[in-house]
């Protein structure tokens, strides 16, 4: 069928993190080569920038633009650049994605209005004057826990009607409710939860956009490639094998464990900008056992 032949935006997917420098300023450098890294070492088929994964929410609209260049010129003739643009102001959300747009990002990832909690008529117009805003296409985000309301299924399917809505990052964790959506409507889900990514692709998701796909993204490739082949067994022994970083890198939000791993690794990235922290002892070697139990590398010692 069409949504599992031709995904908008590949099948995988990693929300980047942001790198800083020392001083804590954005570290365009070390972006370009970690999107070169992810894509080139790794076998992404596009990037998410400036998503809640690269801090989005302690980022200047300047130092989003900048970002988005940098990976563009790194890495956008190879791999398919979503931005992140959503806010919990429908003008600034506007703002943002007009930006990206100039800038050739090859689609918006826009996130539900967080924290007002909405209802869902406000989010139905919020989703639409974005997408009417732009010739990009958009995959919206679904991710309740964060954002304090769900989109209503009867909302994505009207959402769904808009000829710039493509896709949705889902991190619901209501596999009912996604697979309605996906049997009803021609939007590409993506897994927006690393350990849902094989249960969606039962009921019809495309892919996913992952964060511990910044280590797993090799095995996880093997995991879709399998399933989609038709060979379930093989992409369940992955899916169980590489269980143990797919929840372990949310052991804290998932964005400090992701730059702790990749200190491990040798990828300098910098720290993070508060009120997120470093992670602790403690929390880095729990990390360390998730990779060393997922069968992926823990160290360059």
């Amino acid at each position: 069928m069409t949504r599992m032949s031709t995904p908008p935006f590949g099948r995988l997917l990693t929300a980047m993190v942001t790198p800083f420098a020392a001083d804590g300023s954005l570290d365009l450098d070390a972006a370009a080569r970690l999107a070169s890294y992810l894509v080139e070492e790794m076998g992404n088929d596009g990037l998410v920038i400036s998503g809640t994964t690269g801090e989005s929410p302690t980022t200047s609209d300047t130092e989003k633009a900048d970002l988005l260049r940098a990976v563009l010129d790194a890495v956008g003739d190879r791999a398919t650049i979503l931005a992140g643009v959503g806010t919990f102001d429908t003008e600034h959300t506007l703002e943002l994605a007009e930006t990206a747009a100039k800038l050739g990002a090859n689609g918006l990832l826009v996130v539900t209005p967080y924290y007002s909690k909405p209802p869902q008529a406000g989010i139905l117009e919020h989703f639409r004057r974005v997408a009417d805003s732009t010739d990009v296409p958009v995959m919206l985000y679904d991710i309740p826990g964060r954002a304090g309301v769900a989109v209503a299924t009867d909302t994505l399917l009207r959402l769904a009607e808009h000829p710039r809505i493509v896709a949705v990052k889902d991190a619901k964790g209501d596999l009912a409710a996604s697979a309605r959506v996906i049997a009803q409507s021609e939007l590409a889900y993506y897994s927006g939860d690393d350990a849902m990514t094989l249960p969606l692709l039962s009921v019809g998701a495309v892919g996913v956009v992952g964060t511990s796909t910044h280590f797993s993204a090799i095995g996880t490739r093997q995991l879709i490639d399998a399933y989609l082949a038709g060979d379930v067994a093989t992409a369940l022994r992955l899916h169980q094998q590489l269980l143990p970083i797919y929840t372990g890198i949310f052991a804290t939000q998932g964005c400090i464990l992701v730059k702790a791993g990749l200190k491990l690794l040798g990828h300098d990235v910098g720290g993070l900008r508060s009120p997120l922290i470093e992670a602790t002892s403690a929390e880095v070697e729990g990390l360390r056992t998730a990779l060393a139990a997922a069968g992926l590398p823990a160290s360059t010692d």
